[in-house]
């Protein structure tokens, strides 16, 4: 992975005996070194694969951004900064019922020629190693794949277009935790592109086009299919849906039309680019369900041809089932 690192440094969080979330500054930066390389490119290819990132961006009154500004504008140091943003974050994590220990991580760096300002909370957890003397003894690791509180700004974008909504995204973390709320409450920033609303968009522009061109059911599964084979390579190439991209991958309608420009002129809203979300993706081919003991996932061409559905009675019929299955129940008769 290509990756330039100008600066990271990081603080410890922890608490004192009476409960109370403090902050454990280290003296200044780390070096940039093959370490500090391998932690941040860690740091960046465990964010970028998290799935059901927010997007937001600043508010006008934002303290982190103007502290932000000051750094690019050479008027903060780094270290200054991180020292700012920590007791801030501090104060707001200590709000919230999950106000975790862990250690506080600030990088800038670049990445395929953008550039980046990372913010997380790494867990620290504990293990076992094996010393020289073949001892065992007890060590912490930093558990990156478990952070759930992180947020990325895309520098690039930011000083591009100030008013994108998009060029902090962060991690929505696990139902209940509020860890959303949290990062925005820190960053003094807002709700911007709702990527899942997009796609639920995408597919719904999809599903109108079919039955505006009056496709027939082979044709629109064909359609589909293209549509899924084009975002479930963006998700794996780490590239965005691109409307204009994927109108260019599929075929008009009878009338002419391509697909970007029903989406322009029905007013569907679609921005020109988003993040595709795997979940969404998937039911593009496929019929998926679960609850009450029972999950449910097959192929969309099935349905009418193997397996049918009847509303009233809200009843599933399957014509043929799995050998593996069949062998289940046959036994257990």
């Amino acid at each position: 992975m290509s990756l330039h690192l100008s600066n990271v440094i990081l603080h410890q969080l922890s608490k004192n005996d009476q409960d109370e979330l403090m902050v454990n500054y280290r003296s200044e930066s780390l070096v940039n070194d093959s370490s500090t390389e391998n932690l941040v490119a860690e740091l960046h290819r465990v964010f970028h694969s998290k799935a059901g990132k927010g997007f937001g961006c600043f508010q006008s009154d934002s303290e982190f951004q103007i502290w932000l500004n000051e750094l690019q504008r050479g008027e903060l140091n780094f270290y200054d900064f991180s020292q700012k943003c920590a007791v801030r974050l501090k104060e707001e994590l200590a709000k919230y019922p999950f106000a975790d220990e862990g250690i506080l991580v600030f990088a800038e760096y670049q990445s395929l020629a953008t550039d980046y300002l990372f913010v997380g909370i790494l867990p620290l957890n504990q293990s076992l190693k094996v010393t020289e003397g073949l001892d065992i003894s007890a060590t912490d690791y930093l558990d990156i794949n478990k952070m759930d509180i992180a947020a990325r700004i895309d520098l690039s974008v930011y000083e591009a277009d100030k008013e994108s909504n998009r060029y902090l995204s962060y991690i929505k973390g696990r139902v209940g935790r509020k860890v959303a709320d949290f990062f925005l409450d820190f960053l003094q920033a807002e709700v911007g592109l709702d990527s899942k609303q997009q796609n639920q968009v995408l597919m719904q522009a999809l599903d109108d086009f079919c039955t505006d061109a009056k496709l027939e059911k082979q044709e629109v599964n064909e359609y589909k299919k293209q549509v899924y084979e084009y975002c479930n390579g963006q998700i794996k190439a780490g590239e965005e849906v691109e409307i204009r991209e994927l109108s260019g991958e599929l075929p008009p309608s009878p009338s002419g039309a391509s697909f970007l420009e029903f989406t322009q002129e029905q007013g569907y809203g679609l921005e020109e680019s988003f993040p595709a979300d795997r979940g969404l993706v998937r039911k593009l081919t496929k019929y998926v369900g679960a609850g009450g003991g029972l999950n449910v996932s097959f192929d969309s061409l099935l349905l009418g041809e193997r397996i049918f559905y009847d509303p009233e009675t809200d009843t599933l019929t399957i014509k043929g089932t799995p050998p593996n299955l069949r062998d289940q129940l046959t036994r257990n008769r």
